[in-house]
């Protein structure tokens, strides 16, 4: 048996001639750079996250950094950053003029936790940015408090999260993730849930001024209604193309069904780990999870990738070098994060797509079991 780590051709292939359609009616009317399809595809992600604006920008990266400029943070501030997670919550924030300051995370969820936060905390943090880390969300109540407790800024880094949900504070309501800071922050690289047939990203919010402050720094510092040789802010060119739009709203509508999906292959994928004692890094109580990925902690990882390659079977790594461990980062922070550094050498990604069949997931269960008894 063989099992890619991801199937990113079988959902697209239903969805090809929808998508056709779209290119027809884009070659017809040439608004190829917003224009309808964009609109559309942000009215529809924005009420997706439960948010009153949505603003789509060329990729998640800049989803960060252009959040962070229209809320003035810049040379001179510190923004908090979880250690594990990918270099672009990092360079997003130093992009901006900003120092990221990495923290560590919880041994068990791999998250931040309102005692790591305060680890990293000086009188110089403007903002923290939590990393809704597999599809995993931080509770809003783990960040709020702090934040609001040290008056600093929460930017939700939710690249990996479309559509997860968490408990809210003091009550059985949940907070769709990218909602419950002043801005959450998305990426459609084509591996994510949701993934555009290139690259693009957005930023959702409920605050109509930030909104329009990142959609004019996206588009050269241009204001809505002005003229468009004006600039009101030194800006740059993000900007969401309408055919990954279309896209993106066509693979919109199939979404919450996929995320059922993977909730279902995750649970298989629990059972049958849990009968060979390998546990799940799995979300918090109450969270209900994007999945983006399924990811474990084994010894010996080289060598059990290297034996599932060899029984056919596809593995990630996510991630195996810690933010403050990277070289454009390691001469300015010399902290030790153990958690982070730990979970580094251990964390595996196995095989997970939404329409994974149970006798595949067996499959890989007893490899891997048979792979760590080998190491």
């Amino acid at each position: 048996m063989r099992i890619p780590f991801n199937d990113l051709a079988t959902p697209h292939a239903s969805i090809v001639e929808d998508v056709v359609a779209e290119v027809r009616a884009l070659a017809g009317n040439s608004r190829f750079i917003g224009g309808p399809a964009v609109e559309a595809f942000e009215q529809d992600f924005a009420a997706f996250c439960h948010t009153r604006h949505a603003v789509g920008v060329a990729n998640g990266t800049d989803a960060i950094e252009l959040t962070l400029r229209a809320l003035g943070i810049g040379a001179g501030d510190e923004v908090l950053v979880p250690a594990n997670t990918f270099i672009a919550t990092a360079s997003a924030v130093a992009a901006t003029g900003a120092r990221p300051v990495f923290v560590d995370v919880d041994p068990v969820s791999l998250l931040v936790t309102p005692a790591t936060l305060e680890a990293g905390l000086t009188e110089r943090t403007k903002a923290v940015v939590p990393v809704h880390l597999f599809g995993h969300m931080v509770p809003p109540a783990d960040v709020l408090a702090f934040a609001q407790r040290h008056g600093l800024i929460v930017i939700e880094d939710s690249a990996q999260a479309h559509g997860a949900d968490a408990p809210s504070d003091g009550g059985d309501e949940k907070s769709r993730a990218g909602s419950y800071g002043v801005a959450g922050t998305f990426s459609f690289y084509p591996g994510k849930n949701l993934g555009a047939w290139g690259d693009g990203g957005a930023v959702v919010t409920d605050d109509t001024a930030l909104a329009s402050r990142i959609r004019s720094l996206a588009n050269h510092g241009r204001s809505e209604g002005t003229d468009h040789y004006e600039h009101r802010y030194v800006g740059r060119n993000s900007r969401l193309d309408a055919l990954q739009a279309a896209v993106l709203r066509r693979k919109l509508a199939d979404l919450p069904e996929a995320t059922a999906q993977r909730r279902r292959v995750a649970s298989v994928y629990a059972e049958a780990l849990a009968a060979h004692s390998i546990p799940l890094v799995a979300p918090l109580s109450g969270v209900d999870s994007a999945w983006h990925l399924l990811v474990v902690r084994v010894p010996g990882r080289e060598t059990v990738r290297r034996l599932l390659d060899e029984a056919g079977i596809g593995t990630g790594v996510h991630y195996p070098v810690p933010c403050h461990r990277q070289l454009a980062y390691i001469s300015d922070q010399t902290v030790s994060l153990p958690v982070a550094e730990q979970a580094a050498t251990e964390i595996l990604s196995l095989p997970f797509f939404p329409h994974m069949r149970d006798d595949e997931i067996a499959y890989v269960a007893e490899s891997l079991a048979k792979a760590i008894a080998a190491v």
